[in-house]
C-alpha cells in the first residue's frame, strides 16, 4: 500500500465570474468579476507599452496581470465565503518525486493561500499503482468541500495517463484534461466545463494586451495535449488563422515567420530565433527550460523556447521567461477552482 503525505491549507478569500460561461473573465465596478482588459477592434498587433514608447517593444509581463486576476479572486471568495459560507476547494495529486513538478505544486499551493482557496495537497511514492492514485480521485469527486481536482502531470511512467485522468468528475476537471472536456474544447460551438490552465493564459494574456486576434494569422510550435493542440483550438475559436509546427513539419522557420501571433510550445530551449519571426509579430513564450550557464549562481538558467535577446528586436511583443505564461497558468487554475465552486452552489 503506498504510503501518503496529505497536507490541507485554507487561508482567507475573489474571481472571474464566467459571463455565458465563457472562459475569459470579466471584470466589472461594483462586483468584481475577473475579466479581461476589453479587446480593442480595429488595433494594430503592434502592442504599445507607456514604458518603451521609442521602441515600441512591449514585454508582456505575466507576474502582473497574474497578480492582478489573483487579487480579483481573493474578493470573490471573500464574497462567496461570506454569503454562504463556502470556500473553494482545490486538491492536487503528486506522485513521485519529480523535482520540477513538486516545485509547481509548492508554487500552486502558495497561490491558494493567497487567495483564500482551500489546498489538500496528496503526495504518493514513485511506485504507487494506478488503483493508489485513483482511490484518492474517487474520493475527492464524491467529497463536497473540493471544487477541483488537479493530477500533476507527466505521470510515471508505469501508470496509465488516460484512465487516471478520465476518472476525474469532468465537472471539477479544473485542469481541463478530462476526454470530455478535450473533445468539446474540439468541437465547433461546443464550450467544454474548463480549458486547459496553460492555453488559457496565452489567450488571456492576448485579451489584456489588446492583440486581436480575429482573422490574424496564428502559428503554435507544438501539439501536445497539454498546450499546443488546445491553445490550437482556442485560437480558431477566436476566428484567427492557425498552422501547427511539428515535429515532422517541413520548412518550420518559413511558416513560423508568416506568422501575426507565434506561440511557442515546443520544450526545446531557444529553437524559435529572430529570423523565425515576422516584424511586428506577438509572440507567446511558453517553453520553460533549464540550460547550463555557470555564470548562474546555481550553474543553470532558465529560458524557453524563444531565443528572448534576439525576438525582442523583431517581434512587437513577446512574454519573457520567467515570468510570462507560468503565473498565469497558476491564476487560470485558481480561476477554474473558483468557477467550479460557484457553478456547484449555484453562486452568482
Amino acid at each position: 500500500m503506498a504510503s501518503l503525505m496529505l497536507t490541507v491549507s485554507t487561508s482567507p478569500l475573489i474571481h472571474p465570474s464566467i459571463r455565458n460561461n465563457a472562459f475569459m473573465p470579466r471584470r466589472c465596478i461594483d462586483q468584481i468579476h475577473l475579466h479581461t482588459t476589453p479587446s480593442i477592434r480595429g488595433c494594430t498587433l503592434s502592442v504599445r507599452s507607456s514604458s518603451s514608447p521609442d521602441t515600441g517593444f512591449t514585454r508582456i509581463d505575466g507576474n502582473k496581470e497574474a497578480k492582478s486576476i489573483r487579487d480579483e479572486i481573493k474578493i470573490e471568495v471573500s464574497r462567496m465565503d461570506a454569503s454562504i459560507h463556502v470556500v473553494p476547494g482545490l486538491a492536487v495529486i503528486l506522485v513521485g518525486d519529480r523535482q520540477d513538478s513538486a516545485s509547481y505544486v509548492s508554487k500552486k499551493k502558495k497561490a491558494c493561500e493567497s487567495a483564500g482557496i482551500k489546498s489538500v495537497d496528496v503526495c504518493l511514492p514513485e511506485d504507487s499503482s494506478e488503483e493508489d492514485v485513483l482511490k484518492y480521485i474517487l474520493s475527492f469527486n464524491e467529497d463536497p468541500s473540493i471544487h477541483g481536482i488537479l493530477v500533476q502531470l507527466p505521470l510515471p511512467s508505469h501508470l496509465n495517463e488516460h484512465n487516471i485522468l478520465k476518472a476525474i468528475n469532468p465537472k471539477k476537471d479544473v485542469d481541463g484534461f478530462h476526454p470530455q472536456n478535450m473533445g468539446l474544447l474540439a468541437m465547433r460551438g461546443r464550450e467544454p466545463d474548463f480549458v486547459p490552465c496553460t492555453p488559457k493564459g496565452c489567450i488571456e494574456l492576448l485579451h489584456r494586451y489588446n492583440v486581436e486576434v480575429e482573422g490574424k494569422r496564428a502559428v503554435v510550435i507544438g501539439r501536445s495535449n497539454i498546450v499546443g493542440m488546445p491553445v490550437a483550438h482556442l485560437l480558431q475559436n477566436e476566428d484567427a488563422t492557425v498552422t501547427t509546427i511539428h515535429s515532422k513539419t517541413k520548412n518550420p522557420e518559413e511558416i513560423a515567420r508568416e506568422a501575426d501571433i507565434l506561440i511557442a510550445a515546443a520544450g526545446q530551449p531557444n529553437m524559435v530565433r529572430g529570423s523565425w519571426i515576422k516584424p511586428g509579430a506577438v509572440v507567446i513564450d511558453v517553453g520553460i527550460n533549464h540550460i547550463e550557464d555557470p555564470s548562474a549562481p546555481r550553474g543553470r538558467r532558465l529560458v524557453g523556447d524563444v531565443c528572448y535577446q534576439e525576438a525582442c528586436k523583431v517581434a512587437s511583443a513577446i512574454t519573457p521567461v520567467p515570468g510570462g505564461v507560468g503565473p498565469m497558468t497558476i491564476a487560470m487554475l485558481l480561476s477554474n477552482t473558483l468557477t467550479s465552486a460557484k457553478r456547484i452552489h449555484e453562486f452568482e
